[in-house]
Formats: C-alpha cells, sequence, structure tokens
C-alpha cells in the first residue's frame, strides 16, 4: 500500500509540471488554488466522519457495492481537486500559493484510512474490496475528473 501511496503522491506532484511557472500572479492563482483546497477539505471532512462511524448496514450487496463506489469516487475527486491545486500553484511563481497548495498533500493518506476501513466493513458480507485495485481506479479516472473540475 506504501508504493501505491508513493505513486499517488508522485501523480499529484508529477503531472502538474506541464504549467509553466509564473504565468499567473499570486493573486490570479491564489483563488484557484484556495477553491481546489476547500473542495478537499470538505471530502476530507467526509471521510473523517466514515472512518469514525460504524460500518453501514445494507439490505442488499448492490446496496453496499453503490455505496462503496461512491466513496471511491469521493476518492477520486480528493485527488483530482489536490493535483489541480498543484497544478494551479505551479503557474505562479509565488512561494505562499504554492506552499498553501502543497500542504494538503496529507489527505492522501486519510483516503487510505477510508480504504482500509472500507475494505474491514464489506469483509464477509459478499463483496470484496481490493486496495491496489481501488488505487488503480482512482489513477485511471483522476484524468478525466481534473478535466471536469479544472477552472476556466
Amino acid at each position: 500500500m506504501r508504493v501505491l501511496a508513493g505513486l499517488i503522491a508522485a501523480q499529484v506532484l508529477g503531472l502538474a509540471a506541464v504549467a509553466t511557472a509564473g504565468d499567473r500572479t499570486a493573486d490570479e492563482a491564489r483563488p484557484r488554488v484556495e477553491h481546489h483546497l476547500l473542495e478537499v477539505e470538505q471530502i476530507a471532512r467526509h471521510f473523517e466522519g466514515v472512518i469514525a462511524e460504524e460500518c453501514p448496514r445494507f439490505d442488499t450487496v448492490a446496496q453496499r457495492r453503490a455505496y462503496i463506489d461512491g466513496e471511491v469516487d469521493r476518492v477520486v475527486l480528493l485527488v483530482a481537486h489536490l493535483e489541480e491545486a498543484w497544478s494551479e500553484a505551479k503557474r505562479t511563481s509565488d512561494k505562499e500559493v504554492r506552499r498553501a497548495a502543497k500542504a494538503p498533500r496529507a489527505q492522501v493518506g486519510q483516503a487510505q484510512s477510508l480504504v482500509t476501513k472500507l475494505q474491514s466493513c464489506v469483509s464477509g458480507d459478499g463483496v470484496s474490496l481490493e486496495p491496489r485495485a481501488v488505487w488503480q481506479r482512482v489513477e485511471r479516472e483522476v484524468p478525466r475528473r481534473r478535466a471536469e473540475i479544472a477552472l476556466p
């Protein structure tokens, strides 16, 4: 799992290198970065609640799968917003904006905790959750989600 976390962290930092540093002022970049960081914060708060609560109960396997798919989709969205925040920050030479964009990268660890919690919740319920498959899905779907959430 640590290898996958490293891959996600590298993706968060590496893909953003496409943007050219300095083509936006701090005043232009800051609100764009803050938008994505606010979204990350809201998703992270949701994850905190899920992790703290007992495992939800569902009447059917289909309902449980839908719940898990929704939570994994939130992981995809969290990583996409982290990448977009960093991408926006890389477009300015302002160190404070860049520092602010890097700070929430620890939220990927919270997403890993969520996956672990979901895995424990489904064990023995007829639904399997393979963390490696989750992170592969995240890697596969993040580019599409980034395109959807990118600010004009």
